[in-house]
């Protein structure tokens, strides 16, 4: 059984469009997508965990509704999708964690960080999140990238600690999950879904899945909210570079999804755990 995580946010949100749209009304139009990711996940027969930025619940409280009522699971994405190891973000963490408590009757047990943004310098949020009762993270990518990433860490599930981001802590009171990756052109890098989802060929993801799947290690997968709804993006005007990261075949990205979930099974993080020991 695999890890399916929908990280719910919205157009301004993307860590690549924040600092180009600062200046523009930010309208929400994510929750007008919901209904459409509900019903792709209810024809494959598939439970999710949804990363939710908690100003998105905070305006339109529908969603939490929504996602409960078809027994996925909300976990907290932070409430403005700030990266982690922003200037003064551990400052306000905790307003920002008890606001998303209320928000959501405390059923939040999971955390990930807006753009894979856990590193030595924001690992002290670890142990925050134990205090507050969490009991998974999925921030992990076991690779660097440009944006992010860890390359020294397990590639399957360990627990974690502000002390070891990589290493299994046998004092660890979070489990990690980190990331799928694979290897292409004799490369590691991330296959765990969004840009990585749009741009490598399926075959390399499946491929990456099944091998995975041989080694009794879980997949862990994401998907953003707006690659399965781009009809709710506004117009945006950004550099090259930054475009083509974004939304490179973003309108591909639904059908691919598709196919996966319905190759392979995947369910929601606390319910992995509820129905397998993680072994070390």
């Amino acid at each position: 059984m695999n890890l399916l995580g929908i990280d719910f946010e919205d157009w301004y949100h993307p860590e690549l469009v924040q600092k180009y749209v600062k200046d523009l009304n930010h309208t929400q139009t994510m929750f007008k997508g919901l209904d459409k990711i509900l019903n792709m996940l209810r024809k494959n027969e598939t439970l999710a965990t949804f990363f939710v930025v908690g100003e998105l619940i905070e305006k339109n409280p529908e969603i939490l509704d929504k996602i409960i009522e078809n027994e996925h699971e909300i976990a907290f994405h932070t409430m403005n999708h700030k990266k982690i190891d922003s200037l003064n973000f551990k400052d306000n963490f905790a307003n920002e964690i008890s606001q998303f408590s209320k928000l959501t009757n405390k059923r939040s047990k999971g955390f990930r960080a807006p753009t894979f943004s856990l590193n030595k310098n924001s690992s002290w949020i670890i142990d925050f999140l134990a205090e507050y009762n969490y009991s998974f993270d999925s921030s992990v990518v076991p690779v660097k990238t440009e944006l992010y990433g860890l390359p020294n860490a397990e590639i399957k599930p360990y627990r974690i600690s502000s002390n070891s981001l990589e290493k299994d802590d046998p004092n660890g009171k979070l489990i990690e999950f980190p990331l799928l990756v694979t290897k292409f052109l004799g490369k590691k890098m991330p296959a765990g879904g969004g840009f990585y989802l749009r741009t490598l060929p399926k075959k390399i993801i499946k491929n990456a899945i099944m091998n995975y799947q041989k080694q009794n290690i879980p997949a862990t997968f994401y998907i953003h909210s707006w690659e399965l709804t781009p009809e709710h993006i506004p117009k945006i005007k950004l550099p090259i570079k930054e475009q083509f990261i974004t939304f490179h075949n973003i309108n591909t990205a639904f059908n691919k999804m598709e196919e996966i979930l319905n190759k392979f099974e995947f369910t929601s993080f606390t319910k992995f755990l509820s129905k397998n020991s993680i072994k070390y």
